[in-house]
C-alpha cells in the first residue's frame, strides 16, 4: 500500500489502485443498505448534503460542493476527497480510516467525536473550525494546511503531525498533545500553551513559544512604561 511519510509519521493511503478494483460513477452517496463501495462521485453541486448511518468504502469524491453539510455516524474506509468545498460542515460521531483530504475547503467546520486513523489533510483550508473530542487513534498528518483560528477542544492529538501549516491563533483547549509533532511550523501565535505538554518541536521554536506565551499572558514590558 502507498504511504505518505513526514519525519517519523507515516499514513497509509487509500488503496484505490489495487488490481481488480474498478470505481463506478455514482450520482449519490446514499448506497443500498447504508453502504457504498467502489465508487467515484464527481462534480456535484448541492444545496444540502445529509448523510447518516452510512459506510463509504473504496472510493473517490472529487469536486463536490455543498452549501450545508451534515454527516452523522459515518464510517469512511479508503476514500479520497479531492477539491471539495463543504460549507457549514457538521460532522459527528464518526470514524475515518485510510482517507485523504486534498485541496479541500472545510472552513468553519464543526467536528465532534470523530475518530481519525491513517488520515492525511493536504493543502486544505480548515480556518475558523472547531474540532471537539476528535481522536487520532492512528497517524494523522496535516500538511500545508491553513488552521487559522481553529480550535482543538478536548482533542487527542498524540499521533498527529502538523507540517508547514498556518497556525495563526490556532487554539489547543484542554487537548491531549503528548507526542504531537509541531516541527516545521511558526508557533508564535498559537494559543492554549498549557495543553501542549510533551509536544515535539525543534530547539529554534522555543523562541516562538516564548512569543506566544507572552501574548497569551498579556504581559506588560517595563521598558514600555512611562516612568514620569
Amino acid at each position: 500500500m502507498d504511504t505518505r511519510t513526514i519525519r517519523r509519521t507515516s499514513v497509509t493511503l487509500p488503496a484505490l489502485n489495487e488490481p481488480g478494483l474498478y470505481l463506478s460513477n455514482v450520482t449519490s452517496l446514499e448506497g443500498g443498505r447504508g453502504r457504498l463501495a467502489e465508487f467515484h462521485y464527481a462534480d456535484a453541486d448541492l444545496r444540502d448534503l445529509d448523510l447518516a448511518d452510512t459506510h463509504l468504502l473504496d472510493g473517490r469524491i472529487t469536486g463536490l460542493k455543498a452549501q450545508r453539510t451534515r454527516l452523522e455516524k459515518l464510517r469512511v474506509d479508503s476514500v479520497e476527497f479531492s477539491g471539495c468545498d463543504l460549507a457549514s460542515l457538521q460532522w459527528t460521531d464518526s470514524k475515518v480510516s485510510r482517507a485523504v483530504f486534498r485541496d479541500c475547503k472545510l472552513m468553519g467546520a464543526s467536528l465532534e467525536d470523530v475518530t481519525l486513523d491513517n488520515v492525511l489533510f493536504e493543502n486544505c483550508k480548515l480556518d475558523y473550525s472547531t474540532l471537539t473530542r476528535v481522536r487520532a487513534a492512528g497517524p494523522v498528518i496535516f500538511s500545508k494546511c491553513s488552521l487559522r483560528e481553529t480550535t482543538f477542544s478536548a482533542a487527542d492529538l498524540g499521533t498527529a503531525v502538523m507540517d508547514a501549516c498556518d497556525l495563526r491563533l490556532t487554539e489547543f483547549d484542554g487537548a491531549k498533545c503528548r507526542g504531537l509533532d509541531l516541527r516545521g511550523n511558526d508557533l508564535s501565535q498559537i494559543r492554549g500553551l498549557a495543553s501542549l505538554k510533551q509536544i515535539l518541536i525543534d530547539q529554534a521554536q522555543t523562541l516562538q513559544l516564548a512569543e506566544a506565551l507572552t501574548a497569551e499572558l498579556d504581559v506588560t514590558f517595563g521598558e514600555d512604561l512611562d516612568d514620569k
